[in-house]
């Protein structure tokens, strides 16, 4: 079956936040991580039976769901977990706020791995709680841990330890060695995990898998919080829907304190996408994934040719963390929006001499995005 993502689609008036908040200029929205594709044609034949059927009351997860995240976990990970350590989300986010408050006591200490997304950082903000930012290095191309800067952040009372895998804004999957070091870590200091893995099946490079941080060892699965969604992978954020993977019984119920006080129920229409998705999605996501690594290798070739801008290899994801340090601009964000391409700034993430691109988008739009920031990053006038 062919699907088409070349096809631009008019987003305007649809309340999409990327687009909306320069509705009227003549900028291309590059920000927010969502994409500008139709979702799964089979998501959307579940959507509308459902539509059809034409009642939307409150819903309970499904027993299928859980079966199929059960079956996917074996298939892709050979990752054995129960139905009963799945915890339903509205979404990822959620989660990151739950794991801040639930996992960690007031008077404990939480260490955050930066540059990171920035709802890492609130959480641990309004939490309260007291943490560290270790930077992340630059090795061989990759975003990966530094392992002398985590031992020396560690406090008698630390408690909880932030992973994003794969890393966003990064791009690095994490291998299994890194992430078999970062485990021992977590053991020797009696470290939480709490892993954010909502990029997980939007893999860049081919031959470089996967692998979520629980399913290394029945010891390092029984001190970690999985955090997964296909709401990243399939583009239907809206729905709202997204899990926890939580196999020791105490964490599990620490986490699920909030169910039904401040926290809702994921979305029906999440429920629905979700298991339309992991059922009958694969086809459409082996296509999209082609047609991101050409979108990929676009944006690495014109930051390659840019004098001024640097980036990494982006391994996974659809986010490009690109260095504009060498623009000698204040606010390298604002420097391309004034060219007419709005990007994350890098301030959001920790590092405010970067920006982060979303290159989710059609093609012929991508395009013009780069050129209109390689002008940018030559200092040509806007309006030229």
């Amino acid at each position: 079956m062919e699907f088409d993502f070349d096809t631009p689609i008019d987003r305007a008036g649809t309340w999409a936040s990327r687009w909306e908040r320069y509705a009227g200029r003549d900028v291309i929205p590059l920000w927010v991580a969502d994409t500008d594709f139709r979702a799964p044609p089979a998501v959307l034949e579940a959507f509308a039976a459902r539509v059809t059927h034409g009642v939307f009351g409150y819903s309970a997860p499904p027993d299928a769901l859980r079966t199929a995240i059960v079956e996917r976990m074996q298939r892709l990970y050979r990752w054995a977990i129960e139905p009963s350590w799945i915890v339903f989300l509205p979404g990822v986010v959620p989660g990151l706020h739950l794991a801040a408050r639930y996992l960690c006591a007031p008077d404990e200490h939480v260490l955050v791995p930066t540059p990171i997304y920035q709802h890492f950082k609130r959480a641990v903000q309004l939490a309260p709680r007291e943490h560290d930012d270790i930077p992340l290095i630059l090795d061989g191309g990759r975003w990966v841990f530094d392992e002398a800067a985590l031992e020396s952040a560690l406090r008698p009372n630390s408690k909880l330890l932030f992973l994003c895998n794969p890393q966003n804004p990064g791009g690095t999957i994490f291998t299994r060695a890194e992430l078999t070091r970062l485990a021992a870590f977590a053991e020797r200091h009696d470290l939480v995990i709490c892993s954010d893995e909502i990029h997980a099946d939007l893999l860049m490079d081919e031959g470089k898998p996967h692998l979520p941080i629980a399913s290394l060892a029945p010891e390092v699965s029984r001190r970690t919080v999985t955090l997964m969604s296909p709401n990243k992978t399939f583009n239907f954020p809206g729905a709202g829907v997204a899990f926890a993977i939580i196999e020791d019984p105490k964490l599990r119920v620490a986490f699920s304190a909030d169910h039904h006080a401040t926290l809702h129920d994921a979305s029906v229409f999440g429920y629905i996408g979700a298991l339309a998705a992991y059922r009958d999605g694969q086809d459409w996501l082996d296509a999209q994934l082609a047609y991101l690594r050409a979108n990929r290798d676009l944006v690495e070739a014109m930051v390659a040719d840019t004098p001024r801008l640097v980036m990494a290899h982006t391994e996974a994801t659809y986010l490009a963390w690109i260095d504009a340090s060498a623009l000698g601009v204040e606010d390298p964000c604002a420097h391309f929006l004034a060219h007419g391409v709005a990007l994350s700034p890098g301030a959001q993430f920790g590092s405010p001499p970067f920006v982060r691109l979303n290159f989710g988008t059609q093609r012929v739009r991508l395009v013009e995005a780069l050129e209109r920031m390689r002008r940018a990053a030559m200092g040509s006038d806007p309006c030229g």
